[in-house]
């Protein structure tokens, strides 16, 4: 007689990898997520002439978007937790898509004000929803290097409109951009109906690799206990994660929508054409984002305990980011790429390991909801640091300098890590994990 034997444990070789094109799908989201974003950016030289707009016209419409985006971040990372993924990521992308379409009809600064506040609100789930996705479908020594795949989309959907955008100008017009660009999530919201479910409901999934999911993740009677929305407040480690984005989330917002015009006026670059500078700089966020994220969970395999992992990484790209503050110095435009190549990449990794923070400290069922609060933190940032940037740069552009406005701006940005890292880590000091009971 035949004695059955016992299914194997999980292992890296008994395991599929259909939680890998879960990442494939949230990197694509990520990706058109940031090409809609960037597009206001690449038009505004062109815009401005049309619509005369002064530096601050421009900074109040970057002003509109990120309200909206804070807004939008408290309540889809709340929606999100209440009708889970699926559903949630459903909604968000039309929403975003649709929004991004109507900027075709604006035909003045408010009017595109307005159409940001629309793309600010829809834009915001992603990260509530694509961090709550990892969460759901990897352990915890594999959340980091995903989080870093699917962030890696920011760079590449920065890419693909440097690409576009010239594209289609050269071959219609400014309006058909935001046309042809706001249908592509439509498409994906194809893939994502037809691929995606949670694990416990996907068919396609292995009972090997969903075994492997779920191991060191938290019961199935915390995943149904309902939380207390405001006691996120209450907790130093929410506080952590609101000043890793609060504090650095502008820094990226600033880079994303004015470095296409800080080379135009500084290296007189034609951005009616495809710019290698930028693809070169907003590339290099690719590897930022994915060594980032791959750096903490090599250090955790090694044995290293998670948090000092994802700190000892935080601090190590903070103190690299202060190379930016030798951009100012930069006048050759291969010197200023590289410097700001680095800088941007640096962000990401910084950023990859922060989202992780997330999923490290709150139960699965609360994830989505401390990421858009701190995602709010970063968007209440970005609605206070353009008010900065425009009356700066429209200072010196009145003195003639307007190099030296983006001077002061670099040197802000290097500083600002180290200050973020010092309070995560006062915050952090003894690291605990909250509890469903924390939150109830």
């Amino acid at each position: 007689m035949i004695t059955p034997q016992p299914p194997k444990p999980a292992t890296r070789t008994n395991v599929s990898g259909y939680r890998w094109g879960i990442v494939v799908l949230l990197f694509t989201a990520t990706t058109i997520n940031y090409l809609d974003r960037q597009i206001i950016g690449l038009l505004k030289p062109i815009l401005e002439i049309e619509f005369r707009w002064t530096e601050t016209d421009f900074a109040r419409i970057v002003m509109a978007f990120t309200a909206a985006y804070a807004v939008g971040l408290l309540v889809f990372g709340w929606f999100i937790d209440k009708v889970g993924t699926k559903l949630g990521y459903s909604i968000t992308i039309i929403w975003w898509s649709v929004a991004g379409m109507l900027h075709a009809l604006a035909r003045s600064a408010f009017g595109f004000g307005v159409a940001r506040v629309g793309l600010g609100l829809g834009e915001a789930g992603n990260y509530p929803a694509a961090v709550k996705t990892v969460a759901e479908w990897f352990p915890q020594k594999e959340r980091a290097l995903a989080t870093g795949l699917f962030n890696a989309g920011t760079s590449i959907g920065v890419v693909v409109a440097l690409l576009v955008v010239p594209w289609i100008l050269n071959h219609y017009g400014w309006q058909e951009v935001f046309w042809i660009t706001g249908a592509i999530g439509f498409i994906w919201l194809v893939f994502w109906l037809i691929f995606y479910d949670v694990p416990a409901r996907q068919k396609r999934l292995s009972r090997e690799e969903y075994e492997y999911i779920i191991s060191g993740q938290e019961s199935k009677t915390e995943e149904t206990e309902s939380v207390k929305w405001v006691k996120l407040f209450t907790l130093p480690q929410t506080w952590a994660l609101i000043t890793g984005k609060g504090l650095i989330d502008p820094i990226y917002w600033f880079f994303l929508f004015w470095l296409p015009s800080y080379f135009s006026s500084t290296f007189q670059l034609d951005l009616k054409k495809p710019s290698l500078e930028l693809m070169l700089i907003y590339t290099a966020t690719t590897v930022g984002s994915i060594g980032g994220g791959y750096l903490s969970s090599w250090l955790i395999k090694r044995g290293w305990p998670t948090l000092k992992a994802r700190k000892t990484v935080l601090i190590a790209f903070a103190g690299l980011e202060l190379s930016i503050i030798l951009a100012q110095f930069a006048t050759d435009v291969w010197v200023a790429v590289g410097l700001i190549s680095l800088a941007v990449a640096v962000h990401q990794a910084w950023a990859t390991n922060v989202f992780t923070l997330a999923s490290d400290l709150f139960p699965k069922k609360a994830v989505s909801s401390a990421v858009g609060i701190a995602g709010m933190a970063g968007a209440v940032g970005g609605i206070l640091f353009p008010i900065l940037v425009g009356s700066l740069l429209d200072s010196y552009k009145a003195a003639g300098n307007l190099s030296g406005g983006y001077n002061v701006l670099f040197t802000v940005c290097g500083c600002t890590y180290l200050v973020a890292w010092t309070i995560i880590h006062l915050l952090t000091r003894k690291p605990k994990i909250v509890t469903m009971d924390q939150l109830t």
